[in-house]
């Protein structure tokens, strides 16, 4: 087999193996939570905390060790929030209609900053804006099927979240290692959120384990995975086949979790992820702001 055919078939592998990974990021804390196995804020310091221990783990694992970099404090608060919101908007959300609503706002939101940056956009990058939004005002409009509205409303703050995170990470030369530590300097204000919600704190073994699971599994091990793939995709690919985390997500709870699959889930699936899909694809010219 020639060298590039090999390498395709690795960075094809990688993909969806990171790509399983992210769904099951859902399906983990959407069964825990359902099953009130534990609480949201317990959920995410244990995520954060395993995550942390396993990245440092993989870190030590290298063959070569991390050129050191600044604290990016920002990033690791936006971490935080993305975690703690996604926890909470569990408690209410369907694990595909919660992915669905994260990877949009995810993608709105970088859209959003690199046309604040400066970037020129194609009409039918802001067609695909306007389907994409068209959807998820629909998806989350009042109504029988529609979500709750506070889990939405917690769930888009975790897709903004996760954007910008993403975006202050596009410049570092070791996101692995720069993911590590902001796992650690996230994880205080997750053990303080969770001192905040003490109350309510419950957490059976079972609950434990699928956020063990999350944290050191789905998050740790899925983002080295990720980034192993990412030298061999474009930007551009790179993006587009996050796209394929949602329906994942929503087949999953559907075999997993029993899930209904409604009318409006799918009519709002295919508007914001073809307008996601057609900003992806379409050019974009860089321009000095």
């Amino acid at each position: 087999m020639a060298a590039s055919a090999v390498t395709s078939l690795r960075t094809l592998t990688l993909t969806a193996a990171a790509m399983l990974a992210f769904a099951a990021n859902s399906l983990l804390c959407r069964l825990a939570l359902a099953q009130t196995a534990i609480d949201p804020a317990s959920f995410g310091s244990v995520r954060l905390v395993s995550g942390a221990l396993m990245l440092a783990v993989l870190m030590r694992l290298r063959p070569t060790r991390p050129t050191t970099a600044n604290a990016d404090w920002p990033a690791a608060i936006m971490l935080w929030v993305y975690v703690a919101c996604f926890s909470f908007a569990y408690l209410t959300l369907a694990a595909g209609t919660g992915a669905l609503i994260l990877f949009g706002a995810v993608q709105l939101t970088m859209f959003g900053a690199g046309l604040y940056a400066g970037e020129r956009f194609a009409a039918s990058a802001w067609i695909g804006l306007g389907l994409a939004l068209t959807g998820m005002l629909y998806l989350v409009a009042p109504g029988f099927a529609a979500p709750a509205p506070l889990g939405a409303a917690l769930m888009a703050a975790a897709g903004i979240a996760w954007g910008v995170y993403s975006l202050r990470g596009r410049k570092s030369s070791d996101p692995l290692a720069a993911t590590a530590g902001n796992f650690w300097r996230a994880t205080p204000f997750a053990l303080v959120l969770s001192l905040l919600f003490v109350k309510s704190f419950h957490a059976s073994t079972a609950g434990v384990a699928l956020a063990i699971a999350s944290g050191a599994l789905t998050s740790g091990i899925g983002y080295a995975i990720w980034y192993a793939a990412l030298p061999g995709l474009s930007a551009m690919r790179a993006a587009t086949v996050q796209l394929l985390v949602p329906p994942m997500a929503a087949l999953a709870g559907v075999f997993v979790l029993s899930e209904a699959v409604s009318l409006r889930l799918a009519l709002a699936s295919a508007a914001i992820l073809g307008g996601v899909a057609l900003v992806l694809v379409s050019r974009s010219k860089s321009a000095a702001r």
